[in-house]
């Protein structure tokens, strides 16, 4: 929008021809000195709006650019979240089987005590034998999701993926969710998502470039000059009459350029549908977004509520099998039942307290951070 002012200095030594145009008289000095300071100025005097159309487009393109900064960061913070979320998830899963584990090596040790005093036969010991063993094995893959997520965590935050695995070693509990989440009305997605605020820009941006197009089928207008000192001798460089100056408008005008205005102009109206296009599948993929990530937080949590009264009512069961089995009257398979159950609902319940919060990630995310 503003003039552009260059400064320029040279000092030149020349020698013309003794025959460049007419033979000179002998004795004229061929070589002399050039000296030369000055300024040159112009100025595109925006008449038809394509210098403001060009800065808006530009800006428009900053504004993208950031607001496309902003999306990585709330990537990045989510997976951040998600995989702090999976490292505790297994660290709690692996304290139930542990515990489990303790449980099952008891009653591995009481049915082999009630074999060895005739009470009961040796398919009881082997089916608590086995079971044990089942539940050892989930242990190593655990342990695996473990250490992978602890890695991810230190990748994400730009270190070795081993630095953080004293740190984050012992077993934590998952967070909890907050009581509540300001999710506010769908159409505040509009000025909280960066994706669609950087689609709303890039739309901005083609819409401009359609000006700066439409502005080449006009004249340009631009005022010129420039001003300074020449001489041939130092001495008198700085006198008043080694003062030049030139000041003048120019006009310029593309009369035929075999339609390239034109087809230009097609060009960019055809860029500004497709980001059109762009922008409002952006919209509606943000509210897709947002509705399955409601429904999913909401659903895991009225889920996490009935695994909490299953776990309850399965620790119950398992200790009344437990007590009737040492008393003879029930069959060993009830107990050995009963506790695959307990170990399947606590570890289920992990998982679902795990998923609450990876749901309520996926939600910060498609609400566009900021709460």
């Amino acid at each position: 929008m503003w003039p552009s002012v260059d400064a320029s200095g040279s000092f030149t030594h020349n020698r013309i021809s003794g025959n460049y145009f007419l033979p000179l008289p002998p004795g004229t000095p061929l070589g002399y000195n050039w000296y030369q300071a000055g300024f040159d100025a112009s100025w595109e005097l925006d008449v038809f709006g394509g210098v403001r159309r060009n800065v808006q487009a530009a800006n428009a393109d900053i504004a993208a650019a950031e607001f496309n900064r902003r999306d990585v960061l709330v990537t990045l913070l989510a997976e951040l979240a998600r995989n702090y979320f999976e490292a505790r998830s297994a660290q709690q899963r692996l304290v139930i089987i542990h515990k489990n584990l303790e449980a099952q090596k008891s009653l591995v040790s009481l049915t082999t005590q009630r074999y060895h005093a005739g009470v009961t036969s040796e398919l009881d010991v082997q089916q608590a034998t086995a079971l044990l063993a089942n539940t050892e094995a989930e242990v190593p893959s655990l342990e695996t999701a473990l250490d992978n997520a602890i890695h991810r965590i230190g990748v994400l935050l730009a270190q070795p993926p081993g630095a953080l695995t004293d740190e984050l070693r012992e077993a934590g509990p998952i967070p909890s969710p907050p009581p509540q989440v300001p999710v506010g009305l769908p159409s505040d997605l509009l000025q909280r998502r960066p994706d669609i605020q950087r689609a709303e820009e890039q739309l901005v941006a083609a819409t401009a470039r359609i000006g700066v197009a439409k502005a080449d089928l006009f004249p340009h207008f631009s005022l010129t000059g420039d001003a300074g000192l020449q001489s041939v001798s130092a001495s008198s460089w700085f006198d008043p009459s080694s003062r030049f100056w030139t000041v003048g408008p120019t006009v310029t005008w593309k009369i035929f350029d075999a339609g390239r205005i034109r087809a230009n102009i097609r060009v960019q109206n055809a860029r500004e549908e497709q980001a059109l296009a762009g922008y409002e599948q952006t919209v509606l993929t943000a509210f897709e977004d947002t509705e399955n990530a409601l429904g999913s937080y909401a659903r895991e949590q009225v889920r996490y509520r009935s695994l909490q009264d299953s776990v309850t009512a399965q620790r119950a069961a398992l200790k009344l099998a437990q007590d009737l089995y040492r008393n003879g009257l029930v069959d060993f398979l009830n107990v050995l039942q009963s506790e695959r159950d307990v170990y399947q609902a606590e570890d289920a319940l992990v998982q679902s307290q795990a998923t609450v919060s990876e749901n309520l990630i996926a939600l910060y995310k498609a609400l566009g951070g900021g709460w």
